[in-house]
């Protein structure tokens, strides 16, 4: 029998895997096999039952398939509540957004299966090509969530957000002064560089990466054309070239978050308007019913 120790130090050995372990393989893929033997089972159930026509959104099997759908979508919305409430366990946060992701993936079946692959211009449809769109967001931000945090942290060099902005501000205020003795458009391009603000562009720009009107890559630009033709220049220059590295590094900080962040910003709205839609769709199928 295990002494207490040796039983303490197995249990944070476990924790301590269950923590570097991703959602996406959870408890060793339990929540994609489970997806992948419902979705299985629709399929089967759809081969195989014995209904004319085939099995469409109006049969008792398409009704089956219909309340199971609904029922997923409205789990599946409750991600951002629950996340609100850290608890660990069977059911933590990790164990949730992994079945977030798979059972969120076996609606395409599920759903597919449902409308018997009867589409037409209707508020079924639309609720459809709605769920459609949300997975596919969905999708986009499985993807970015398990690349991009490396990225981040590759980029982040050790430095926190905060250290990036203050060592921007530590080469300003060595450029500001090294720039006095220049000449008057130097010291202009200096200046006007170094008025600009860096997080004064829109959420195109930071995702694209492209600063055509950076002004200290101008100014920049106006030094190397000209030459280092004393110690100030020389100096001047070469801070030119630290703060443009410097903001190369926020730069793909703001980017990367923008990417990371972004999709967020489609996938709730689009959320929001498939219950909207589903809630319409399942009003008609029983008032029509």
């Amino acid at each position: 029998m295990a002494s207490a120790p040796e039983s303490d130090l197995a249990f944070h050995e476990k924790r301590r895997d269950s923590d570097h372990e991703s959602f996406l393989a959870h408890k060793r893929l339990r929540w994609l096999k489970l997806s992948s033997a419902l979705c299985l089972v629709a399929i089967l159930g759809y081969v195989f039952a014995d209904v004319e026509p085939r099995p469409n959104g109006g049969t008792w099997y398409g009704y089956i398939l219909g309340t199971l759908g609904a029922g997923l979508i409205v789990w599946l919305s409750l991600l951002g509540i629950r996340k609100r409430a850290m608890t660990p366990g069977r059911w933590s946060l990790k164990a949730w957004t992994s079945a977030h992701v798979y059972l969120g993936l076996s609606l395409i079946v599920v759903a597919t299966l449902h409308t018997g692959f009867q589409l037409g211009w209707n508020v079924h449809t639309l609720a459809y090509v709605l769920m459609m769109l949300v997975i596919l967001s969905g999708i986009y931000g499985v993807v970015v969530y398990a690349t991009l945090p490396q990225a981040l942290s590759d980029n982040r060099r050790e430095m926190t957000k905060g250290q990036m902005v203050e060592a921007l501000a530590a080469i300003d205020r060595q450029l500001d002064q090294a720039a006095q003795p220049l000449a008057r458009e130097e010291s202009d391009r200096v200046i006007a560089a170094l008025k600009q603000d860096t997080f004064g562009y829109g959420l195109v720009v930071r995702l694209t990466g492209n600063y055509r009107d950076c002004r200290t890559a101008a100014a920049l630009a106006l030094f190397d054309r000209h030459g280092a033709s004393d110690p100030a220049h020389e100096r001047v220059a070469a801070l030119l070239r630290k703060r443009q590295a410097q903001l190369d590094q926020i730069r793909r900080h703001m980017r990367l978050r923008a990417l990371l962040e972004i999709w967020l910003y489609i996938h709730v709205p689009l959320t929001v308007a498939l219950l909207a839609a589903l809630t319409a769709h399942i009003v008609s199928v029983f008032y029509y019913w």
